[in-house]
């Protein structure tokens, strides 16, 4: 359309500027005229111009426009879980596998004769079965890898709620239905199998009385074995912060009356109820806890059926000392809680001449020194003890009056998880008669923990 404009304007300057087709033109008006259509001309011109650059940049840009690579659009994906530093996914959650192998090497003397071959206390401490009465025989050597043991957890969120549960197995208690003359079998036995939905825990655990985290480093399964808290079982707990409570599985444990053999009663109709709390500073951890629990006893046989109160009190606390060292200590005491404490030492009650149940004091405890000599170099020196407070007209002059033990070990880890080590060990056990019995042990061991 600019060109046709432009043709149509030269062509009227051609014939204005004509003589032949001018009519008697005023010839200063006609140069006037001719001046202001050059104007327009130029004008024209330089529309033309500039309209054809617009038009040249605008083809450039859709050149570009078309030939440029476009980039797909982004597809919605839900996050991908973060990978887990260690352990593997399932749905939701992260489960790790785990454990350690033991293997353990006794060389014992006991001078009230030895346990009988598969007794347990050849394979750890009992302070309630050391022999009395016996003939002292020569040292009795065993080995067995049964502390081994394996451990299953998972951890995830579910509907905005943290979900974990934690199976825990190993061979200690159950010796398999062979013997040492061909393969030293042994069966898996539980330890703890629980799930924890954010602030409970609903299962198998350690009670919530005892405290863990102050147990010795020893070669021993358990060490102070005398002086320490030591139960597990099915509970319900929950904690806020450092406290915690729980309502854990009965079982009352009787001296007949005169004494006698142990009887394992299971006719509690409430459950035992814990208390805890703990605090970790700076310079260690501090624990104290509560028990209170109903001790009962039903016999239709014997007329018996009667009922009374457990209470117990623990305080445990880990103290550094220095940059590597640390101080252990754990003291307990109350009345029917024999089965919570020295692997059940005492009986939680005896039954009295009336056919009553009567509450067995005790007070236990222990200590022990951590020192670290060098990188990879470590002992412990461990002591502990128990003391029962017995109604010898009512429990016998049979029945366990106290027990201890002394413990001092080497352990090296050459490598990481990598334990080798020696204990030397004396326990001894007393009645109420003044009769006793000791222990004396050497263990050697390898672990190795993955």
């Amino acid at each position: 359309m600019i060109t046709k404009s432009l043709m149509a304007g030269a062509a009227a300057v051609a014939l204005m500027a004509t003589p032949s087709l001018a009519s008697a033109p005023d010839q200063s008006a006609l140069e006037a005229r001719i001046a202001q259509l050059e104007a327009q001309l130029n004008a024209l011109k330089s529309e033309v111009v500039a309209a054809r650059t617009q038009q040249a940049a605008q083809q450039q840009d859709i050149i570009r426009l078309e030939t440029r690579p476009v980039a797909p659009a982004p597809v919605q994906q839900a996050a991908a879980p973060a990978a887990p530093s260690e352990g593997f996914r399932i749905g939701d959650h992260t489960v790790k596998f785990g454990g350690f192998v033991k293997v353990d090497a006794y060389a014992s003397r006991y001078s009230g004769g030895d346990p009988a071959n598969g007794d347990a206390l050849r394979e750890f401490h009992i302070p309630g079965s050391i022999p009395i009465g016996g003939t002292d025989e020569d040292t009795a050597t065993d080995f067995n890898a049964r502390q081994t043991r394996f451990w299953l957890t998972t951890d995830g969120m579910v509907g905005g709620h943290k979900i974990g549960t934690r199976m825990e197995m190993d061979f200690q208690t159950l010796p398999g239905a062979g013997d040492q003359r061909t393969t030293s079998p042994a069966n898996p036995a539980l330890r703890r199998a629980f799930i924890t939905i954010d602030n409970w825990l609903i299962g198998q655990e350690w009670t919530n009385f005892q405290n863990t985290a102050v147990l010795p480093e020893s070669a021993d399964f358990i060490g102070a074995a005398e002086g320490t808290v030591f139960a597990r079982q099915v509970q319900v707990r929950y904690t806020r912060g450092p406290f915690s409570v729980s309502v854990e599985n009965p079982e009352t444990t009787v001296t007949p009356f005169g004494g006698g053999a142990r009887i394992v009663a299971d006719d509690s109709s409430l459950p035992d109820f814990t208390a805890r709390y703990a605090v970790s500073k700076p310079w260690g951890d501090f624990q104290i806890a509560g028990l209170l629990r109903q001790l009962k006893y039903q016999s239709p046989a014997s007329n018996i059926d009667s009922t009374a109160t457990g209470w117990g009190l623990s305080a445990s606390t880990k103290i550094k000392v220095g940059a590597k060292d640390d101080l252990r200590l754990m003291v307990t005491g109350g009345e029917g809680i024999g089965r919570y404490v020295g692997l059940n030492f005492s009986n939680d009650a005896v039954v009295d001449a009336s056919g009553e149940l009567d509450s067995i004091g005790v007070v236990a405890g222990f200590a022990a020194y951590r020192h670290v000599w060098a990188p990879g170099w470590r002992s412990s020196l461990i002591w502990s003890a128990q003391k029962v407070d017995n109604d010898t007209g009512f429990t016998g002059l049979a029945a366990n009056r106290s027990a201890q033990s002394l413990h001092a070990n080497l352990i090296w880890s050459p490598v990481t998880a990598f334990d080798v080590g020696a204990e030397l060990m004396f326990a001894d056990r007393e009645i109420e008669t003044g009769a006793s019995g000791d222990m004396t042990r050497l263990i050697l061991f390898a672990k190795y923990g993955f």
